[in-house]
């Protein structure tokens, strides 16, 4: 089968490392793979080896609306779908789902597939949700099947009236278990660290982005410091708010407090250095970070979104805290870093989960399978 997949964006976040993984699987299956994306573009994608994979790049695919690009990209998905022919076209993020799925209308014989990684309208207000909820069902139409990340965002496509719950499936997102289950902490942990002993140690591990919250928390941060101030936070990943960070890391003095560890090659290692990680997203559809933490035995802080149950149980494996409440969250993050009978207690109940459902294979698996095709 000829598979192609559209993302709007390849960054290097959680979306696009699943539906990297989903790419590299199918083309070891034997499948051909084309991976089209948008203007915004990580360069570490073109040193990454992705064997099998052909990448295409759509310049007028862009994260904002903007109807004239919107339409030229229209317009060239629908030449490469004429050019490519395709058995199934799957799309993925918001922007991609919605140009990528209208371009198809042409190309009778592909099955449309739609990857649902986060819920677009799940906390925006009356007017963007009623837009979001309009242009999902306008895409719907010629949307053959849905693939989400979570039984709940499955379910709140389900409940806008998207779609019918026998479209609706869910493939949790893939990834190498083994390298979570049995972590060594990174080689260089005490040039990280800037120090020769391990301080109790916190894990940020989420693109830089606004929905993450990662300013806010810095606020929140002295918190942590009144009971642990040798505590590290350990800031973990890439994005276009980076800049905006550093500077409020320096605006509210925590440079000696604060790490910044880039997109490492290695996160499991970081959640073997790391005593709690946390997540204090406004949005997710099922974080990939809170799977990793809970299979490498790191106790996690976590808002309180629509699905992470099915990942985290509260007081069991991490602390839930609301999503728009930072400062709960740093006290959550204190009372594990200074509680050990609490920290061992979360670090038994997460290797006593069962994180099998999100194994790569199954991942690879279970969505080749949903396409209904025979190579």
């Amino acid at each position: 089968m000829h598979l192609v997949h559209v993302v709007t964006r390849l960054l290097q976040a959680g979306s696009e490392e699943n539906t990297i993984a989903t790419c590299l699987w199918q083309a070891r299956a034997g499948h051909r793979v084309t991976l089209l994306y948008g203007r915004d573009f990580d360069p570490v994608w073109k040193h990454r080896p992705l064997p099998g994979v052909t990448l295409v790049c759509v310049p007028d695919m862009v994260h904002p609306i903007n109807p004239v690009q919107d339409a030229r990209a229209i317009f060239a998905l629908r030449q490469l779908y004429a050019q490519l022919q395709p058995d199934v076209i799957h799309t993925h993020q918001s922007k991609a789902g919605i140009l990528g799925r209208i371009a198809a209308r042409p190309v009778p014989k592909a099955r449309v597939v739609h990857g649902i990684h986060i819920v677009p309208f799940q906390d925006a207000n009356w007017f963007k949700r009623k837009a979001f909820v309009m242009a999902e069902r306008i895409a719907a139409r010629n949307t053959d099947l849905f693939i989400a990340v979570s039984q709940n965002t499955a379910q709140q496509y389900v409940s806008a009236g998207i779609c019918e719950n026998k479209s609706a499936h869910c493939v949790y997102s893939g990834m190498a278990l083994d390298a979570f289950q049995t972590p060594n902490v990174p080689a260089d942990w005490r040039e990280i660290l800037g120090q020769k002993n391990r301080p109790p140690v916190v894990l940020m591990m989420a693109a830089f982005e606004k929905r993450k919250q990662h300013i806010a928390f810095l606020n929140a941060f002295h918190i942590v410091l009144e009971r642990s101030p040798n505590a590290k936070l350990l800031l973990a990943g890439a994005g276009p708010l980076e800049g905006a960070v550093r500077s409020a890391v320096a605006d509210l003095g925590l440079s000696d407090s604060v790490v910044f560890c880039g997109h490492r090659p290695d996160p499991h290692a970081l959640f073997a250095l790391a005593d709690v990680s946390v997540l204090t997203s406004l949005r997710e559809g099922l974080p990939r970070v809170a799977v990793q933490s809970v299979a490498a035995n790191c106790p996690i802080v976590i808002s309180a979104l629509p699905g992470i149950e099915e990942i985290v149980k509260h007081d069991v494996n991490g602390l839930i805290t609301p999503a728009s409440d930072v400062v709960a969250a740093a006290q959550a993050v204190s009372w594990i870093l200074t509680n050990a009978k609490l920290r061992h207690r979360l670090q038994d109940g997460a290797r006593a989960t069962d994180v099998s459902h999100w194994d790569m294979d199954r991942l690879g698996e279970r969505t080749t399978a949903l396409y209904g095709l025979t190579q």
